[in-house]
């Protein structure tokens, strides 16, 4: 069922805890393709994990609940998020540098 675009929105979110080194971030594109979602994940120099993520509000919660169990080997300490609205930028879900 494809989303009505008035209803797209944009998480942005930045994982913080032990989420460099053990594949945060191919574990959350993973699960942003598998929902659908447009966006990128990148490592900040913080040590922190961004996400900025585009589709339904549904979506968006699936994907933050699972960015909240991680891939095995990660310990999420907190999530700081926000939603904001749609850039329709981007085309697909990546990982960037």
């Amino acid at each position: 069922m494809e989303t009505n675009p008035s209803e797209i929105k944009r998480l942005h979110a930045q994982i913080e805890g032990y989420v460099q080194g053990v594949g945060f971030r191919y574990f959350t594109l993973e699960q942003a393709r598998r929902l659908g979602l447009t966006g990128w994940v990148r490592n900040l120099p913080n040590g922190r994990v961004e996400v900025s993520a585009e589709g339904s509000q549904q979506d968006l919660e699936e994907l933050l609940r699972k960015l909240y169990e991680g891939p095995s080997g990660a310990y999420v300490r907190d999530i700081t998020y926000e939603y904001l609205a749609p850039t329709g930028e981007d085309f697909s879900f990546r990982v960037t540098f």
